[in-house]
C-alpha cells in the first residue's frame, strides 16, 4: 500500500503545474484585493504535502486577513495550511474555517470507490491527475460532494452519473464549475 501511495504522489508531483490554474477558480471568494497576494497563497496550500483529491481547500482575502475554507481527512492539512498561510507576506490575520472530516472506514470505502468510478468514466480520468486535481471528491458521513472545475457541461454531468453510481453513497451534490465561466 505504501508503494502504491508513494507511486501516486511521484505521480502527482510531475503533474501538479499543469492543474493549479483550478485552485483560483475554485475560490469561494468572488473578490481578491491582491492578486499577487492570492497567487501566493494559492502556491502554499497547492504544495501542502497531503493536500489531494479527498481535500478541498479555498480561501478569501479580505485586506490583510485569509480566511481558510473547505474540508480536510487529515488534521494536519488543516494546521499546515493555516501555517503555511499565515507566513505570507502581506498577511496579518488567518481565520481557519477547514473542517476536518471524521475518520470513518465508511467514508474512506465510499471515497475509494467514488475515484475509481470517476477515473474510468470516459475522459474523466484527466481531472484527478495532479498534486491540486481539477475534481475533488469530499465525504463526509457517507455524502459525496464533488468540488472543482472541469472543461464542459457534458463532463460536468458524467461526473455526477459516475458518483452517483458509487455503492453506499446516501447522496451526491455536484459543485463542478465549468472552466472559464461564473456559472456552476
Amino acid at each position: 500500500m505504501k508503494n502504491i501511495r508513494s507511486a501516486a504522489l511521484a505521480f502527482t508531483v510531475a503533474l501538479s503545474f499543469a492543474l493549479l490554474p483550478s485552485m483560483a477558480q475554485a475560490q469561494r471568494a468572488s473578490y481578491v484585493s491582491n492578486p499577487q497576494l492570492a497567487k501566493q497563497i494559492r502556491h502554499e496550500l497547492v504544495t501542502l504535502p497531503y493536500y489531494g483529491v479527498f481535500d478541498n481547500l479555498a480561501y478569501n482575502i479580505n485586506g490583510s486577513t485569509v480566511t481558510l475554507y473547505g474540508e480536510v481527512v487529515r488534521p494536519t492539512t488543516k494546521s499546515s495550511a493555516e501555517k503555511r498561510v499565515r507566513q505570507v507576506a502581506g498577511v496579518s490575520r488567518v481565520v481557519n474555517q477547514i473542517k476536518v472530516l471524521p475518520l470513518s472506514r465508511f467514508d474512506d470505502n465510499i471515497r475509494a470507490a467514488t475515484l475509481r468510478s470517476l477515473a474510468r468514466t470516459g475522459g474523466l480520468a484527466r481531472y484527478l491527475r495532479g498534486a491540486n486535481p481539477s475534481i475533488h471528491i469530499v465525504v463526509d458521513s457517507g455524502r459525496v460532494t464533488l468540488e472543482g472545475v472541469v472543461s464542459n457541461n457534458s463532463d460536468k454531468a458524467l461526473a455526477n452519473m459516475a458518483a452517483r453510481q458509487v455503492s453506499g453513497a446516501f447522496s451526491v451534490t455536484n459543485n463542478l464549475r465549468i472552466e472559464g465561466s461564473n456559472i456552476g
